[in-house]
């Protein structure tokens, strides 16, 4: 008689265990010989070596299946444990990763597909267009999945904190509090691929940073993904120190629309100034989203149009 304790990391126990157990009662049933309790985020099993190891193996086989697809349903805990392929999320063509509650986070558009496209054989990619494109969700979902394939061990997101007609010195808070407004939407696409226990794990641990670009001096930043938002709001200076941060095995996606530059001086964007100068280096490439890209809502992609005839 031997004793095993299984620690569940980083797992929602809700969805991993199910509402009242319910997920929990079914791996019981599965091993009738073996003393089975769930102790927050622990399972403890009591019994013959043999059939202990076997449990084993099986949660951590769920424990595979909740991270790839972030859900773990009824019918693919009595799959697996049955030894049959488990049931799994649906998927269409051109799927990324899955998300919350397994929901698949695709490449919509032609050019979302063209950047999936490009990942496997560039290290800096440039990825510019209009709002609502997708360049920086899809680059996001990109990192998200180098990381669950441990390609990467960390993704760092960074923007430039640039007042869009609004002044940092005027909002209430310290400076995290000021800054995180401008750093809101990479954490709205990281809650949308990552559950938050993992997420809030990953954030505590320096596994996932979101940093402002000024953050980014001094920094070598090996074995990383890294995604610099809002790329059109920098100076020649800031970027180029940006892309001197990369290191070894490190992916640089840049995005930016350069018609919604908010420097005093547009003209000193650095994000034009550096599609020009690396224009034609191997291993840099440059996605141009278009209007057809747009994924939000209907209006959005007339309001772009409109104003671009403006």
């Amino acid at each position: 008689m031997i004793e095993k304790l299984i620690y569940l990391e980083s797992v929602d126990l809700v969805e991993f265990l199910g509402v009242k157990n319910t997920k929990l009662e079914i791996i019981k049933n599965r091993f009738p010989k073996l003393k089975i309790v769930g102790r927050g985020n622990w399972l403890k099993a009591m019994g013959e070596a043999e059939e202990v190891a076997v449990f084993e193996e099986k949660v951590n086989q769920l424990i595979e299946h909740y991270n790839e697809y972030n859900v773990l349903t009824e019918a693919a805990v009595s799959d697996i444990l049955a030894g049959d392929k488990a049931s799994m999320p649906k998927s269409e063509g051109d799927t990324i990763l899955f998300g919350i509650s397994g929901r698949p986070i695709k490449a919509r558009t032609e050019n979302q597909r063209r950047l999936v496209k490009v990942f496997d054989h560039n290290d800096l990619i440039f990825a510019v267009g209009p709002a609502g494109t997708g360049k920086t969700y899809t680059a996001i979902a990109l990192a998200v999945r180098a990381l669950k394939a441990k390609m990467i061990r960390r993704i760092i997101l960074s923007r430039p904190a640039v007042e869009a007609g609004e002044k940092l010195g005027f909002l209430p808070g310290d400076m995290k509090e000021k800054i995180d407004p401008y750093l809101q939407p990479l954490y709205d696409a990281l809650q949308d691929m990552i559950p938050p226990v993992k997420l809030r794990e990953f954030m505590d641990n320096g596994v996932i940073q979101i940093a402002p670009l000024a953050f980014m001096r001094g920094r070598t930043l090996n074995n990383a993904f890294v995604i610099l938002d809002e790329a059109q709001n920098t100076t020649t200076n800031q970027l180029k120190m940006f892309l001197t941060r990369m290191g070894n095995n490190a992916k640089f996606v840049v995005t930016g629309d350069i018609t919604q530059i908010d420097l005093p001086n547009p003209q000193n964007s650095g994000l034009i100034q550096a599609m020009r100068i690396l224009k034609g280096i191997k291993g840099i490439e440059r996605v141009n989203f278009t209007v057809k890209d747009i994924v939000r809502h209907h209006l959005v992609q007339d309001i772009v149009e409109a104003y671009d005839k403006e």
